[in-house]
């Protein structure tokens, strides 16, 4: 058992039966991790603050998020850095 009193192993096992049979997936391969992943990477990838897929996650800050995600959310630091450029730059639209 984790600290919310859940059973890691029936977890898996559970989600594993869930997905059975979905196409082009093979359940032995898949824990509700790669889910989590997903759901950081498509946050990240339409453009969700990273401060709000922080606070989605569960994390207690954005360094947390950046560190464990870091692949994940590159278009969203991609994105800053990309503003960064356009202010500093003194492009009008900015």
């Amino acid at each position: 058992m984790n600290r919310a009193g859940i059973d890691p192993s029936k977890t898996r096992r559970n989600f594993r039966k869930a997905i059975k049979g979905a196409p082009g997936v093979d359940p032995a391969k898949w824990t509700p991790r790669e889910l989590r992943h997903s759901f950081v990477s498509l946050l990240s990838d339409h453009g969700i603050p990273l401060e709000e897929i922080s606070r989605l996650v569960g994390h207690s800050s954005t360094a947390v998020t950046e560190a464990v995600y870091l692949q994940q959310i590159r278009p969203v630091l991609q994105g800053g850095a990309t503003a960064m450029d356009r202010i500093f730059d003194g492009d009008p639209e900015a």
